[in-house]
């Protein structure tokens, strides 16, 4: 599923590629990817004739900017925007259609069909499910140490399905925690309320450089990510334990490990990242 960084990543490239195009229409070959309204041809309709005038992203979501509505888009797990000509063949698995006045369009396509789209009035979406469930955004000024510490620590919860809570923050998925729990040496099934002042910082300084880096790479290509023009992110090639079972800790060269944490694969170094105050009794693989 696409996280933070491959989401901003999609919301930069659409917004060099579709913002202000006017949309003439739209077609729907998937209805129940319209959540909102509940019916495909009042989505259509409220979206034609509007222009987009800005992309914008809350947490894993996608905002279309528009004259008189938000079009709030989440990718699920391989969903994919992109700009084509109206005379380019129509791909397999492409769901909805964004036919422009300059005669190209938007298309989504979407292989599993998991994918989702709403339209609300504008500010509406933000006080409206699913964005206003979302917490803090990690990549924000208003992502402080304060506000992080209030929003995660005390709770007797395992750190990393804390992570993956996006409750408390917006963005982070199982590639980014791995990656931040092992810059921050913390374990992934510590507990919320054991982690000191001082791992709850390096923690929280982690997730912050672990996500500037991926968006400054494009994200991460890990199954069939790519950018709105196609193309590959390249933070997978600095990945320090997602998916790198087996593989010499690139700190110490002890053998990253995975386990199973809340029903999600999880990568660490045992030696870099201990249990206290003994190792850990996950299901190593």
């Amino acid at each position: 599923m696409p996280e933070l960084p491959e989401v901003e990543t999609v919301k930069r490239t659409l917004n060099q590629l579709v913002t202000g195009k006017t949309i003439s229409r739209v077609s729907v070959f998937l209805p129940r990817i319209i959540i909102r309204p509940d019916d495909a041809e009042v989505f259509c309709a409220e979206l034609s004739g509007q222009k987009i005038r800005q992309i914008e992203r809350r947490g894993k979501f996608l905002r279309f900017l528009l004259d008189d509505s938000v079009l709030v888009s989440h990718l699920r797990m391989e969903g994919r925007y992109g700009l084509y000509r109206a005379e380019e063949p129509v791909e397999k698995h492409t769901h909805v259609i964004f036919h422009f006045a300059d005669g190209t369009e938007l298309r989504y396509r979407d292989v599993r069909q998991f994918g989702t789209m709403h339209i609300f009035p504008h500010g509406e979406d933000l006080r409206s499910a699913p964005l206003n469930r979302l917490g803090l955004e990690p990549l924000d000024p208003a992502f402080t140490f304060e506000a992080f510490l209030e929003a995660a620590s005390g709770r007797t919860t395992r750190i990393k399905p804390l992570l993956l809570n996006q409750s408390v923050v917006a963005g982070l998925g199982n590639i980014y925690a791995d990656e931040a729990l092992h810059a921050s040496r913390i374990h992934p099934e510590r507990t919320a309320d054991s982690l000191t002042s001082e791992e709850w910082r390096r923690l929280h300084r982690a997730i912050i450089s672990t996500l500037q880096d991926a968006v400054e790479a494009g994200g991460s290509s890990i199954k069939s990510y790519v950018n709105g023009q196609g193309e590959m992110g390249m933070f997978q090639y600095q990945l320090k334990a997602y998916g790198r079972t087996g593989e010499p800790c690139e700190t110490c060269g002890t053998p990253i490990r995975k386990i199973t944490v809340a029903g999600r694969g999880t990568h660490y170094c045992p030696r870099c990242q201990p249990l206290k105050p003994a190792e850990s009794p996950g299901q190593a693989s």
